[in-house]
């Protein structure tokens, strides 16, 4: 494969296919269910306030889960670009794989799994240090603890700031996404006129994009094609 420029200003925009190979699952494959579990029982405003315990104890499985994973060959590759070029990612994913495989410059539209946010009006974040919250958890001013997650029906606060990232992008990459989940999908229609989209997932063809550069492969194997192509030695 012909090598082609590196672009100086990469945007990576990732969903839950970035992390499937590291064993972290969605709910969008298991009709409406994450884990088993009604997404309406643990990832709404509603099921927070109806029964906080159930949605602490599933939050407190995909921490377990999440600190038993590893990032995987994708992540790794996305954090050797950094080195190379600046590239900023926007995720879906609330797990801190790309963090712990070594990208520096992530944004979280959905929040953190591995954080906590205060009920206060201010809403602190705070970073965890183990697996599980508890019923009793406060922050320092006396307020209930929840997790640091944008529920379904809640608005994604850095949203306008996503869509400022890919309009300055010089190239976009779209990695592991069925781009149904709104408003975080508009970010693959963003971009500045003309700037080339490379769109990774075994469904690339059928997301339609428009103009995009398909790739239907699983992330890891879409990531090694974009790195031959860009970083390969070979003249």
């Amino acid at each position: 494969m012909e090598r082609i420029s590196v672009p100086k200003r990469l945007v990576v925009f990732t969903g839950a296919g970035m992390s499937a190979e590291s064993g972290i699952q969605t709910f969008r494959g298991a009709g409406g269910l994450w884990e088993g579990q009604p997404v309406q029982e643990v990832a709404t405003p509603e099921a927070w306030n109806r029964n906080p315990d159930r949605v602490l104890r599933f939050y407190n499985e995909r921490r377990r889960q999440l600190l038993n994973s590893e990032p995987n060959l994708g992540h790794r590759i996305l954090a050797n670009w950094q080195e190379k070029t600046s590239v900023e990612i926007i995720t879906q994913n609330v797990d801190d794989l790309h963090e712990r495989a070594g990208s520096v410059a992530v944004m979280h539209l959905h929040g953190e799994l591995m954080k906590a946010r205060s009920c206060s009006p201010a809403g602190e974040v705070f970073q965890l240090s183990s697996w599980e919250m508890r019923s009793t958890d406060v922050c320092p001013n006396g307020y209930r603890l929840r997790p640091h997650i944008v529920w379904f029906g809640e608005s994604v606060p850095m949203m306008d700031e996503a869509i400022k990232k890919v309009q300055s992008a010089d190239c976009l990459v779209v990695v592991g996404t069925s781009l149904q989940v709104y408003p975080a999908a508009q970010l693959a229609y963003e971009t500045v006129p003309g700037i080339p989209i490379h769109v990774i997932d075994p469904a690339a063809e059928d997301l339609g994009v428009p103009g995009a550069i398909d790739w239907p492969f699983e992330a890891s194997k879409g990531l090694e094609q974009l790195d031959a192509l860009w970083f390969s030695k070979k003249s």
